[in-house]
């Protein structure tokens, strides 16, 4: 399975999510492989020392007749491996204009490793451009975070609409694995109203699990770790678990 997390609109738990929700999945057995495709490298950051990157999710795109293990890092998690980015890959988009295959470049290569891992998981960033598309069209599922705050929904309807784009031509079996309420604040009404809103527009595509606002979830990655080593215990912790479950059961 390849699972694409996406949303345009920035700071809604994203990467968040690709960071923890890839190592639970490791964690609990499966081999697993985090694409980090947005330049700013967040995901990256949390397993990888930028200075040791060679090989990164741009020359994956631009060189293609390298091998994947030149792209490819183990990190501290077990089961658990990166492909990282950096600041490069915002010079991307430009490059791969006008080639024919662009949208297909990332669907191409995975083809060559898809059969290595049981779930590929691929961070994308704040935009619905060529990089984005990429994930999609290369991709079997789609998990979509939205932050429970009072714009919750604005944007999204731009991202459902580009993936049945994707669906109608290049990507017809990609799926809506799920919308995952991030950023849940319990102490007020208006989180609740926002989730119950999400839960009435999704359905049952809505996740049953609820990942709140957790000062331990924010702080992590910059002691470049995991929810679960960094704060074992926390609500972040048991909250990334729980879902992992979730998505395990639903692909």
């Amino acid at each position: 399975m390849i699972i694409v997390i996406a949303n345009q609109k920035g700071g809604v738990g994203k990467t968040t999510t690709a960071i923890n929700l890839s190592a639970a999945c490791a964690m609990q057995g499966k081999n697993v492989l985090l694409i980090d495709l947005d330049p700013q490298g967040n995901s990256s950051l949390s397993f990888v020392d930028s200075e040791k990157i060679n090989g990164s999710a741009f020359e994956l795109f631009t060189e293609v007749n390298q091998p994947w293990e030149n792209f490819i890092y183990q990190t501290k998690v077990k089961k658990l491996e990166i492909v990282p980015s950096k600041i490069n890959l915002a010079k991307l988009e430009a490059k791969l204009v006008g080639d024919f295959d662009a949208i297909f470049r990332l669907r191409d290569r995975l083809e060559q490793v898809r059969s290595d891992y049981d779930l590929i998981f691929i961070d994308t960033p704040p935009t619905l451009g060529l990089i984005t598309v990429n994930a999609l069209v290369a991709a079997t599922h789609v998990l979509i975070p939205i932050q429970s705050s009072y714009f919750a929904l604005e944007g999204t309807d731009d991202l459902l609409e580009t993936i049945e784009k994707v669906r109608s031509r290049p990507n017809p079996d990609l799926d809506l694995l799920g919308v995952l309420v991030t950023l849940f604040d319990k102490r007020t009404s208006l989180s609740k109203d926002v989730e119950a809103h999400i839960r009435n527009v999704f359905g049952e595509k809505a996740f049953k699990t609820i990942i709140t606002r957790s000062v331990r979830l924010e702080e992590s990655p910059a002691h470049k770790e995991t929810i679960f080593t960094f704060s074992p215990n926390s609500s972040g912790s048991i909250e990334y678990q729980k879902l992992s479950k979730e998505v395990l059961s639903r692909v």
